[in-house]
């Protein structure tokens, strides 16, 4: 067969790159010592976030506990970027708008089944006005800022540093079961990292019994989609629409209460 005879799609067509779960340089550093300083600046934030906030407000807690969260991702981004996490789809603003909204109402249906009177939410008020500095705090803070740092910490490298940990171990124990050492990775990483993501906010702030449904499902369905996707930025999405969709409630109980 000649080179006329051949498709051109397959001459220009380029090599599918694998994506970081499957190894490679780009997740050769990320390993038991990356995922062991990530578990340290967790609970050096937690404890610095605590004592902060009770001498200084919660404010500066907060600040605290996002500096301790962003320290590794830092330090592990210096070491890698693992092949394809960073990368943006169009099809991830739809998981995040899709998922997002559906938690949250999975949340209100929690809410009510837990005793609730299912009615919207709201600021503690007198005269019905919101909080001067809702918008920066809660909008902005909660809404935005918390999701990104949460997520890039969570599930953009404690998850892939304890994936890629799990993998490597099944592989040297049963180097002819490769599938089976990334699935067990899979459910390992993602059942750990929201276990650590609910108790993380539990130690925070005491949660109700529907918030604890809702970040544990949570925290499921965003270590899910950075495993399946291979990107980060579905799961920051789905985070970020959940958490807006929660201040829009509570503005609109409070102005319409």
């Amino acid at each position: 067969m000649t080179d006329s005879a051949v498709d051109p799609s397959h001459r220009s067509r380029a090599p599918r790159r694998r994506a970081w779960w499957s190894g490679g340089s780009t997740v050769r550093a990320w390993n038991g010592e990356l995922l062991g300083w990530s578990v340290i600046g967790l609970g050096a934030g937690m404890l610095l976030g605590a004592w902060l906030g009770m001498l200084f407000g919660g404010v500066w807690g907060q600040a605290a506990l996002w500096a301790a969260l962003l320290t590794p991702v830092i330090l592990a981004f210096r070491r890698g970027i693992p092949r394809g996490l960073l990368a943006v789809r169009p099809v991830d603003l739809l998981y995040g708008v899709v998922l997002g909204l559906v938690l949250r109402i999975v949340q209100g249906w929690s809410a009510v089944a837990f005793g609730g009177s299912g009615a919207l939410p709201s600021y503690a008020s007198l005269d019905g006005s919101l909080p001067r500095l809702w918008w920066a705090e809660d909008l902005l803070a909660g809404g935005i800022v918390a999701p990104v740092i949460e997520e890039l910490f969570f599930r953009g490298v404690l998850l892939v540093a304890l994936f890629s940990v799990v993998r490597r171990s099944a592989r040297r124990a049963s180097p002819d079961r490769r599938g089976a050492g990334i699935r067990r990775a899979g459910v390992v990483s993602v059942a750990v990292t929201t276990v650590l993501f609910v108790l993380t906010h539990q130690l925070v702030s005491a949660l109700t019994p529907d918030a604890a449904v809702a970040l544990t499902l949570l925290g499921i369905a965003t270590g899910a989609l950075v495993v399946l996707t291979g990107r980060i930025w579905p799961a920051v999405l789905v985070h970020i629409v959940f958490n807006l969709s929660g201040v829009g409630l509570i503005v609109a109980g409070t102005l319409l209460g």
